[in-house]
C-alpha cells in the first residue's frame, strides 16, 4: 500500500495569514501536524506556544507547541482544528478527515468526499440531514 498526500491551505483565523502545505494523509493519527516551518508562514512562533503531552507512534511522550485556530481548507472543505508542531512533515490526522467527511482511496492514492456535497452537521450528538424539513418549535 502507498502513501497518500493532500494539499491543503492552512490559515491562522487570528491573523487570516496562509499557508499551502502538502500533508501526508495519516489515518493512524489523531491530530493535524505542521511543521515549525508551516507554523512560522501561519505566524506563529513555536516556541511561545502553550504545549501539550502527546503520545508518538512509537510510545514516548513528547512536549509539543499547540496552535489553536487552523482552518483546513481541502478542495471544496473546510474544517476549522487545532494543529500540534513538530518534525519535519505535516500529518494530516482522522479527526480533520472526519470533520471534512474524507476518507482515503487506497487504489486511487487520493482522498475522496464519504457523501456527496459535504460533510452533515453535528449537533448535540445527533448527525442532521440538511434536506430533512425543520423540527417545528414544538419538536414535532
Amino acid at each position: 500500500m502507498g502513501e497518500t498526500h493532500a494539499d491543503l491551505i492552512l490559515t491562522n483565523l487570528f491573523n487570516k495569514k496562509s499557508a499551502s502545505v502538502r500533508a501526508l494523509v495519516d489515518t493512524g493519527a489523531t491530530y493535524l501536524i505542521v511543521t515549525p516551518e508551516a507554523a512560522k508562514a501561519l505566524g506563529f512562533d513555536p516556541e511561545e506556544c502553550q504545549t501539550r503531552n502527546a503520545i508518538l507512534a512509537d510510545g514516548t511522550c513528547a512536549s509539543v507547541p499547540l496552535l489553536m485556530g487552523i482552518q483546513i481548507e481541502f478542495e471544496d472543505r473546510s474544517c476549522r482544528i487545532d494543529a500540534y508542531v513538530m518534525g519535519d512533515e505535516c500529518l494530516l490526522g482522522f479527526f480533520a478527515l472526519e470533520c471534512m467527511d474524507l476518507m482515503v482511496d487506497p487504489k486511487g492514492q487520493r482522498l475522496v468526499g464519504v457523501r456527496p456535497g459535504g460533510p452533515r452537521i453535528l449537533c448535540t450528538g445527533v448527525r442532521v440531514d440538511p434536506r430533512s424539513p425543520p423540527l417545528s418549535s414544538t419538536g414535532e
